[in-house]
């Protein structure tokens, strides 16, 4: 049993410890009292508690509007391969040659008979010859835009060169037949003069509309947008990269070979191929400046040449029931390596992931 004199000082100190301090107000205005651990805890007022989560809130109304645009794009490109396939396939029953090795074209006759053997040599000739003549002239002029130029005057330059992306491609290729076409032609023979020991400039003429000329116009086309997003991405570099090559005594050149372009390295090859799905698609350019020939050949000077997109514009206007299925079967073919090659440009992307999230 405890002691009677130990009894009263011990509840003193427990009602002590109970009752708030003079000058203390109760919980939410002042001192928060000591707590015991049998002690309930007090819900908090309605000022201290966390907003909630409403259900149908805008961030919901929000993700499921992304959700469905995102959807969208996906459920229209299936439409388009559903629509491609099904027109293509009664053609495709009815042709009497392989379609993809065969090099004619003749799908409205009592036999059709038609390919893709050579539209697609004449797409990857032109396109590939685009690429070569635009690429390194975009990558010159996003270099200096992002790391030579003045700021003013690089904002102007930038400016008229993105205007290039907006004029219509017949406007390229009515300049192209109408006042590239001579030049060209004097530029063939003196290739052939020259490099005719090679093949792709073995043609002694005539010359005019031929995969130079086609390839000519193709590269301005594509210029701005290699252009554009190698500029981009050369001014995404870490500034801290460049001051660290500076400091190591590196020249402006040094600085760009060894800290600028290996970063932007991913970035330049998904708009170096992004461009390459510009140039495969192009359709009236190409349509005014290839010799539109069905014949697999891989010289660039002599009169010839075609395209999937450019025989799509030349034929569908004559074309009967079959040869407009004909016709869609090819864009099914280029569709397909558009997407392929769109993608590939994604992968090349995702595959730095520091690049991405510097871009994000």
């Amino acid at each position: 049993m405890s002691s009677p004199s130990l009894a009263g000082p011990a509840k003193a100190a427990t009602a002590a410890s109970a009752e708030p301090p003079a000058g203390s107000k109760p919980h939410g205005g002042g001192p928060i009292p000591p707590r015991h651990p049998g002690d309930r805890v007090p819900p908090p007022e309605e000022s201290e508690r966390l907003p909630t989560r409403r259900r149908f809130g805008a961030e919901t109304v929000f993700r499921g509007a992304s959700t469905a645009a995102g959807t969208m794009v996906l459920v229209i490109i299936v439409a388009i391969a559903v629509f491609l396939i099904a027109k293509a396939v009664p053609a495709l029953r009815a042709n009497t040659e392989n379609f993809f090795t065969f090099s004619g074209w003749s799908p409205n006759g009592a036999q059709p008979r038609f390919g893709i053997g050579a539209l697609a040599v004449g797409t990857v000739l032109s396109s590939g010859l685009a690429l070569v003549l635009a690429v390194p002239v975009a990558l010159g002029i996003a270099l200096c835009l992002s790391h030579y130029a003045p700021r003013r005057l690089a904002t102007a330059l930038g400016f008229m060169i993105d205007l290039l992306a907006a004029v219509p491609s017949i406007v390229f290729g009515l300049w192209g037949r109408e006042y590239l076409a001579e030049p060209v032609k004097s530029l063939s023979a003196w290739l052939h003069t020259y490099f005719g020991w090679l093949p792709i400039f073995g043609s002694d003429g005539p010359y005019g509309k031929s995969i130079l000329l086609g390839g000519l116009v193709l590269a301005i086309m594509v210029l701005p947008i290699v252009t554009s997003l190698s500029r981009e991405v050369f001014l995404q570099t870490p500034q801290m990269n460049e001051e660290a090559a500076y400091a190591l005594g590196a020249t402006k050149w040094e600085v760009i070979r060894t800290a600028v372009l290996p970063y932007g390295r991913p970035g330049v090859i998904a708009a170096v191929i992004l461009g390459l799905g510009r140039a495969l698609g192009e359709t009236i350019a190409l349509a005014m400046t290839l010799g539109a020939s069905f014949v697999i050949s891989f010289d660039l000077i002599g009169v010839g040449g075609n395209s999937v997109a450019a025989n799509i514009a030349n034929q569908f206007g004559e074309a009967n029931d079959i040869g407009r299925g004909a016709l869609i079967a090819s864009g099914l073919v280029l569709f397909a390596i558009t997407l392929v090659v769109n993608m590939t440009a994604r992968l090349i992307v995702y595959r730095r992931r520091e690049f991405v999230g510097s871009a994000a």
